[in-house]
């Protein structure tokens, strides 16, 4: 920019107005209370980061899920609360940055109202003299008004009086003209020089009013940019959130993956095994009708070989 956009508009003719001047602590007490409400969902969204955070710890170390599970997916299921109390403490962590900015914000906020503050009392000072420099000066020009008034109401006294014989009374005329003329000179003085004050209060407040300007202004841009950026930080911080608070979820996919859960069923055998191999156990029981007819044929044999020995 080639001119500051304060001092090149905030102005108005009539010289008690300070209309252009209001217009500026309204805007930056507009910018202002909106780094308040900033700083305010910082700290609620910071609150309710916290207790989401806390309440999924609790959740995690109070609450079973699958105590009683064994082998691979016991690990799984360990993976899974491990990574949730993951997920838990990057809220947590999350909820004290969000903390430390809204109180940068506080801080910034502070700063500018104490640098204000100075600017803003030498306007009020400036404004209220320029207010009573012009009310003395209205009243210098009204009495001025007032003694031009009596002084022509006292020559045309003596006008009247050319043809009156008591010359006490064109003496005393004569001598109000005179005092009137004398009053209206330092009524005249007197007005000029309130005049020339507040020409010169006027001048010392278009200084003073342009260094508002160029101050206010310079907060403003600085306002706008440090508000930007704590706008900036914090969309970084929620979508870092939102990228770690999918790695996990990460780790437990992996920890349940089919390829991992594969050996469960083998170490499942080899923890709680009971009894024989079924190909094995089948084998026998289907041996056992084979067998008793084996014997059975083999008794039947006998019989007859004995029954034929008996009869020769």
């Amino acid at each position: 920019m080639t001119r500051s956009l304060f001092k090149g508009n905030f102005w108005s003719a009539d010289i008690l107005s300070t209309i252009g001047y209001d217009s500026i602590i309204q805007h930056l007490n507009n910018g202002r209370k909106n780094c308040k409400e900033f700083e305010d969902f910082l700290k609620e969204r910071a609150a309710i980061e916290e207790r989401y955070g806390r309440d999924l710890l609790s959740l995690s170390k109070k609450k079973p899920c699958g105590q009683s599970e064994i082998n691979t997916l016991k690990r799984a299921l360990e993976v899974f609360k491990q990574q949730v109390d993951n997920v838990a403490q990057c809220h947590i962590q999350l909820a004290q940055s969000l903390r430390e900015e809204a109180r940068k914000m506080e801080e910034f906020r502070e700063k500018q109202k104490l640098q204000r503050k100075k600017t803003e009392l030498v306007m009020d000072a400036i404004h209220k003299q320029k207010s009573l420099q012009f009310k003395k000066t209205m009243d210098a020009k009204k009495n001025y008004e007032q003694k031009c008034r009596d002084k022509d109401e006292a020559e045309q006294a003596v006008n009247r009086s050319a043809n009156l014989v008591n010359q006490k009374q064109q003496e005393k005329l004569f001598v109000k003209l005179a005092t009137s003329k004398t009053a209206v000179e330092d009524s005249d003085k007197a007005y000029m020089l309130h005049v020339s004050t507040l020409d010169k209060v006027r001048e010392e407040w278009q200084s003073e009013h342009i260094k508002a300007c160029e101050v206010f202004e310079a907060q403003e841009c600085e306002r706008i940019n440090f508000f930007r950026n704590a706008l900036w930080l914090h969309v970084n911080q929620l979508s870092q959130q939102c990228v770690t608070s999918d790695e996990h979820p990460s780790c437990m996919r992996i920890s349940t993956h089919p390829r991992g859960m594969q050996p469960h069923q083998e170490r499942l055998q080899g923890l709680i095994w009971q009894g024989e191999d079924p190909s094995q156990f089948l084998k026998a029981h289907q041996m056992i009708p084979i067998t008793l007819w084996l014997m059975t044929t083999v008794c039947s044999i006998s019989n007859i070989n004995e029954t034929r020995a008996f009869s020769g």
